[in-house]
């Protein structure tokens, strides 16, 4: 009988290694799939941070070029409702008068309304007589026929053009020759 319990405690002992085996092999492919898993959970998370972190510069981006145009749109409008008084200044001011001291103070608050306006980068479109005509700044409400002059040049300004930057608040109001 201990010659047959022998061959069972035997084939009973490889049963047990072979079993230990599967389980170690098991554990050692559980072992690298978590890792695997973890990676790809790792993977995922860091495409989605990095998209989240994109997303968020373009917003801040954004945020900052729309609160720059608003401030520009506030601007513009608020330059439009005085262009009528610049307009007015500039008329008194070429109006001929016998008192010196209105004409002088009509000049002064002129300058003063021309420093607000430079304060707040608003700039003149360049419109006098003898320049090149460009459509983008000026606005021709006339056309003359003169020799003296070239082709699409500038020959009398009706109003002031005015822009902020590269925005144009009002077109100059032209005569324009030839």
């Amino acid at each position: 009988m201990s010659k047959k319990k022998q061959p069972e405690a035997a084939e009973t002992e490889q049963k047990a290694a072979e079993q230990a085996a599967a389980q170690e092999e098991t554990a050692e492919a559980a072992a690298a799939q978590p890792a695997e898993d973890w990676k790809a959970k790792f993977e995922e998370l860091n495409d989605r941070y990095l998209r989240m972190a994109a997303e968020y510069d373009n917003f801040r981006k954004r945020s900052q070029r729309e609160r720059e145009q608003t401030y520009s749109d506030a601007v513009s409008h608020a330059v439009t409702a005085l262009l009528p008084t610049y307009d007015n200044l500039e008329r008194a001011i070429k109006a001929e008068t016998a008192d010196a001291e209105y004409k002088k103070g009509v000049e002064l608050t002129m300058n003063q309304l021309t420093e607000s306006l430079k304060g707040l980068n608003v700039t003149l479109i360049e419109a006098s007589a003898g320049t090149a005509f460009d459509p983008n700044f000026h606005n021709a409400v006339m056309h003359v026929e003169d020799e003296s002059l070239g082709e699409s040049v500038i020959a009398e300004v009706f109003q002031q053009g005015f822009r902020i930057g590269d925005k144009v608040i009002r077109h100059a109001m032209v005569k324009v020759a030839n």
